[in-house]
């Protein structure tokens, strides 16, 4: 029973430490820092203004195209130095022809389909400028955030810069709106400690910038092209930052079936791409960059949602052990993890229905989440995830 203890304890301090603990000690670390001064504070030059490429690939993106071309244009930034490079294999809903008529602007396309990495592998190579931007076609930009990215590129250090997800809240929103929109304000505010520590951990594909000279092609069955491509940039020596006022905008998932299917694929691309970086969890190699990157990515793609399975039986048994009925320690603490899954339960069957209680969409997005990490696993090991767009439907 000792041992069964232990073992609890051990488990529900890996939960704590990847969705809290993490978090609390950045926010300490970061704190201590500021105190005392410690690290090089870095004095940004506002006058560097290189050329640029905004990259977007697409696949059958016409309803996306007249938003996207207005909202690219207006973007705050010297209009001869910013390029717009569109590379839309694949696409046979008339994009391509759509784009032709729009100035600074460059359409690549092939009749063939090869998924979003084989266009951006290919499409690449008309890329000429020193700094290459990539952007979703169906996500917005702020006005400021080409400029707000650039200028962080005049510190020589910086290989690569990450905008900021935002996902727009509606009253209306489902259960994916309510949890996704939580989960990325987390997510920024562990971004920017990140940063600041060191290196942010992996770009959001939705916005994120490199210097065009580190871009490597990438193999064509990646999955989380934005994750490889950025994490490969920070293990050539070059930190990653983060600008939350340089933003992408995009509405929430139609609804969670969507968000799931949408989660399965980061997840199954997660545990890909922890194979493909294993060399980046050497810390005595990479130190700093290896302790950020296993608390905060790794855990949650592997670890953590085994632990959350694991724990319950093992509570159970210690609940059972000292009295089920009986008010302890461990049958409190069973019946919390039941109360926590009985509201994800209720907020499942709540959230296609009038009656929505916002508060039970949180545990129910946590469920979907860590669903999603086992089930992307088991993709992963099928090999049955393809690389070509399976774009989930967003709110409207």
């Amino acid at each position: 029973m000792e041992f069964l203890k232990l073992f609890f304890w051990i488990l529900l301090f890996i939960v704590f430490y990847t969705y809290i603990g993490y978090g609390i000690l950045l926010y300490l670390i970061i704190k201590i820092r500021r105190t005392f001064k410690i690290g090089k504070k870095v004095d940004l030059d506002s006058s560097y203004v290189p050329e640029v490429t905004l990259f977007i690939a697409a696949y059958n993106e016409k309803n996306y195209v007249a938003a996207k071309m207005k909202n690219s244009l207006e973007l705050e930034y010297p209009k001869d130095k910013l390029n717009i490079v569109w590379v839309t294999d694949g696409s046979d809903d008339g994009t391509p022809e759509l784009l032709i008529k729009y100035p600074n602007t460059t359409v690549h396309h092939l009749d063939a389909r090869n998924g979003k990495i084989g266009a951006m592998n290919r499409g690449m190579e008309f890329v000429k400028t020193p700094i290459v931007i990539f952007s979703d076609a169906n996500t917005m930009l702020g006005k400021e955030s080409i400029r707000r990215i650039v200028n962080q590129f005049s510190d020589a250090t910086v290989g690569c810069v990450s905008g900021e997800k935002r996902i727009i809240n509606k009253e209306s929103d489902v259960a994916s709106a309510a949890g996704e929109g939580l989960y990325w304000k987390y997510e920024s505010t562990l971004k920017k400690w990140d940063a600041e520590l060191y290196s942010v951990v992996g770009a959001a594909g939705e916005l994120f910038a490199i210097r065009t000279k580190l871009y490597r092609h990438v193999e064509k069955d990646t999955l989380l092209d934005d994750f490889i491509i950025s994490l490969r940039v920070a293990q050539e020596g070059y930190t990653i930052k983060y600008d939350p006022e340089a933003y992408a905008i995009e509405t929430a998932s139609a609804n969670v079936k969507e968000e799931l299917k949408r989660k399965i694929r980061i997840s199954a691309g997660g545990i890909q791409s922890i194979v493909r970086l294993r060399s980046l969890l050497n810390v005595f190699k990479f130190g700093t960059l290896s302790f950020q990157y296993i608390s905060h990515r790794v855990l949650r793609w592997t670890l953590t949602p085994l632990c959350l399975l694991v724990i319950i039986p093992v509570s159970f048994l210690l609940a059972y052990s000292t009295g089920m009925f009986e008010v302890g320690l461990y049958s409190i603490l069973f019946w919390l993890q039941i109360l926590f899954y009985f509201a994800a339960l209720l907020g499942w069957f709540l959230e296609n229905r009038s009656t929505r209680v916002k508060a039970l969409f949180v545990p129910y997005y946590f469920f979907i989440m860590n669903l999603s990490v086992l089930l992307g696993f088991f993709r992963y090991m099928k090999n049955s995830q393809s690389v070509n767009w399976e774009r989930a439907k967003r709110a409207v």
